[in-house]
């Protein structure tokens, strides 16, 4: 990177811990390219920075796969990607619906997996690979199930992509954030929370995940 400012592509940037990274990376004099499925919200937001932007949607796992290329090939190289994606239901396992549990698996893991997968041999040696699984992972509650397993799965491949890509200095980061204020769960595809802990704040969460982000990145730029 040699000093130059860090290209991240951040897929989700249309939600609201999305747009926390965008701005937060742009404050920190970062070059963001940004990915989303709300094209309302994807276009305004692009006004707004200047960023380049690609309407993406998670059940075109093609589409997603071409994320990472198209953002290294509009900011010139990529150094990190960022994935916000995420879509919560909650109910027992066997209230939940079989299109419901088709629907979390797809959004919560399948599309990060496919943006990140085609993210590898993109993303330059010493950079970063990233998605926000959430403490779910580690604290599953009752009422949760499809939804846990969804980011656990999820989880699990990041650990494994991370022993795999190890030798390039490529950093795979599993952000297990708390529960925060950001009306996630009142958005669920379908049935009502558990009783949640009390919500922690997302722009606070956001910026210590991006200064652990680009932190790695100044690092490796000095070897």
């Amino acid at each position: 990177m040699d000093g130059a400012a860090p290209r991240v592509l951040v897929v989700g940037a249309t939600g609201e811990l999305g747009t926390h990274a965008v701005h937060g990376l742009l404050a920190r004099g970062a070059r963001p390219a940004v990915a989303g499925r709300d094209t309302a919200r994807l276009e305004a937001l692009a006004l707004r920075t200047g960023c380049p932007a690609l309407a993406i949607d998670a059940y075109d796992l093609d589409g997603c796969a071409r994320a990472a290329p198209w953002a290294a090939a509009a900011l010139g190289g990529l150094d990190g990607v960022l994935v916000a994606v995420g879509i919560p239901a909650f109910g027992t396992a066997d209230s939940v619906p079989d299109a419901v549990a088709e629907h979390l698996m797809t959004v919560n893991a399948l599309c990060p997996m496919a943006v990140l997968r085609a993210a590898v041999p993109v993303v330059r040696d010493g950079g970063f690979l990233a998605a926000i699984t959430g403490a779910i992972v580690e604290t599953p509650l009752t009422g949760t199930a499809d939804y846990a397993a969804a980011k656990s799965a999820l989880s699990c491949w990041l650990g494994v992509v991370s022993r795999e890509v190890r030798r390039r200095g490529v950093d795979v980061v599993d952000a297990r954030l708390p529960h925060m204020d950001t009306g996630f769960a009142a958005r669920a595809v379908s049935g009502s929370p558990p009783r949640l802990p009390a919500a922690a704040d997302p722009a606070t969460e956001v910026a210590a995940l991006l200064d652990g982000l680009l932190g790695h990145l100044r690092r490796r730029a000095v070897r």
